[in-house]
């Protein structure tokens, strides 16, 4: 929930929407900036083009802006160069910016800017695995795919104007929508396969092991299960995801990799990469609020709650968001604007969630602000909302569940309750979690790291092992180094 995010309502098919993120797993790689329009991709980074300088400013303002850690960005500039000499196009030029986002992404414009989170580059565990990211989004400048998908895009702008302007029928004109975004979001996972290819080739040329993407792979997508909740959805028949279902990519990896060398092959230079990982900002930043376990706080705008039993904290740019392990139960928090002069419960009845029930409405206090709570439906999730008045922003907790029992209304109730100022102390004792590397030493376990160094976070044993390579089964070695988190 970034600090000065402009604040809007979601709007009278809100529920909808609400329900669709409901059942949608997170894709494991986010690319909605492929589906801006990008300048020429002829035009080369330093070019005086103020379209780049623009869509510059948009990703570092989506993405928490630029992260400085000269470590890290000289040994992705070096990895980089190696890469580009091994490439296809040793002539094209790439300036690296690691973006200060816990998100797990990376993606490079034509014009030579190579994008990558410092949430990517804390899962990554070697110099291959953090190659590999990159070769591959290289690969698709070299491919010339963001060109195509701004012809794509552009047909679908031109599509849509068509839909709005001509068709007065809603349900022919969603439906014509729907066709145009499928097919280009299934244009886009052939992309990614073609992509993963030329990247593995990439690396192994540049003496990179060309299983890092296997292993890079295999983490992102054991961090995306565990971030939806295991709940067990199959992501492959999520049409509207662009980037392919991870066991496909991981067996393509595989693949790729065996074309150039056995397992063991090729470079990893792992103590080299840990070592420029030491001390990196791990998860949200907190002027943007994090989580602690179920408790989520956020300094600058200096307030505290906590989430219900078993539920997991997602922190968005847009909003807090979180949902019950197995599903079933979600919340979302956001901030909007109302009139001094229009009462809460006015407000929560006002349109912008379907079927809100205007006979439900409670004026409330909690902890001292004032407050009101609704209740809505849909046809299969039923609502109970909140707002509350806190400053000059009015705060709105909405909370679903498929089976609304009387012990989950006092289980959302007792979270909206835990709502409250942060005290001086509490906002200037903050600080973000950091990386620290460590070497294993005899006795040490996976979970005595765990219990000792991840305990405030959730699923910590597997949370643990996700950001350290290791498997369920998998056990830490003397002497092995491993990444533990510090305040």
């Amino acid at each position: 929930m970034r600090s000065g995010q402009h604040k809007r309502g979601i709007g009278p098919f809100g529920a909808v929407v609400f329900a669709l993120w409901l059942g949608a797993c997170s894709p494991l790689l986010q690319q909605s900036e492929r589906e801006i329009l990008l300048p020429d991709p002829s035009r080369q980074i330093g070019a005086n083009d103020s379209a780049v300088a623009r869509g510059h400013q948009r990703i570092l303002a989506a993405y928490g802006g630029h992260y400085s850690d000269p470590p890290l960005e000289a040994l992705l500039n070096k990895t980089v160069d190696r890469l580009v000499a091994a490439s296809e196009r040793p002539d094209l030029k790439y300036k690296v910016i690691v973006l200060n986002s816990p998100a797990i992404n990376a993606f490079a414009l034509p014009t030579g800017q190579l994008y990558v989170t410092r949430g990517l580059a804390a899962l990554a565990n070697d110099t291959s695995e953090l190659a590999s990211v990159m070769a591959h989004e290289m690969a698709h400048v070299i491919a010339d795919h963001a060109s195509m998908r701004q012809d794509q895009a552009r047909q679908a702008a031109i599509a849509s104007r068509v839909v709005s302007d001509v068709l007065s029928d809603p349900s022919v004109g969603a439906l014509a929508l729907a066709k145009s975004k499928i097919a280009l979001a299934s244009f886009s996972r052939a992309q990614e396969f073609e992509a993963d290819g030329i990247g593995v080739g990439i690396a192994a040329r540049a003496g990179f092991d060309p299983y890092g993407a296997v292993r890079f792979l295999s983490a992102m997508g054991r961090n995306a299960e565990l971030k939806a909740g295991a709940s067990g959805k199959d992501q492959s028949v999520d049409f509207m995801a662009t980037h392919p279902a991870t066991p496909e990519r991981i067996k393509n990896a595989q693949l790729n990799a065996r074309q150039f060398s056995a397992p063991g092959a090729g470079e990893r230079d792992q103590p080299a990469y840990l070592a420029a990982l030491n001390g990196i900002v791990y998860g949200e930043d907190p002027a943007d609020g994090f989580a602690r376990g179920r408790r989520f706080m956020h300094p600058r705008f200096g307030f505290t709650f906590v989430v219900p039993e078993g539920f997991s904290i997602d922190n968005t740019a847009q909003a807090v968001l979180a949902v019950r392990d197995g599903g079933g139960q979600v919340m979302r928090l956001d901030a909007v604007s109302v009139p001094a002069d229009q009462t809460l419960g006015a407000y929560l009845t006002s349109g912008w969630i379907e079927n809100a029930d205007p006979t439900s409405v409670q004026e409330l206090t909690v902890s001292g602000f004032p407050a009101a709570s609704a209740s809505a439906k849909s046809e299969e999730w039923t609502y109970r909302l909140y707002a509350l008045r806190f400053g000059s922003d009015v705060y709105r907790f909405i909370y679903a569940a498929k089976t609304m029992t009387p012990a989950t209304e006092q289980a959302f109730r007792a979270s909206v309750d835990s709502f409250r100022r942060l005290s001086l102390s509490e906002i200037e004792a903050t600080k973000p979690l950091r990386l620290k590397i460590v070497t294993v030493r005899a006795g040490d376990t996976v979970e005595a790291f765990a219990q000792n160094h991840m305990a405030h976070l959730d699923h910590a044993t597997e949370r643990f092992r996700i950001i350290n390579g290791l498997s369920p089964s998998d056990q830490v070695k003397t002497g092995q180094q491993v990444k533990i988190l510090v305040d």
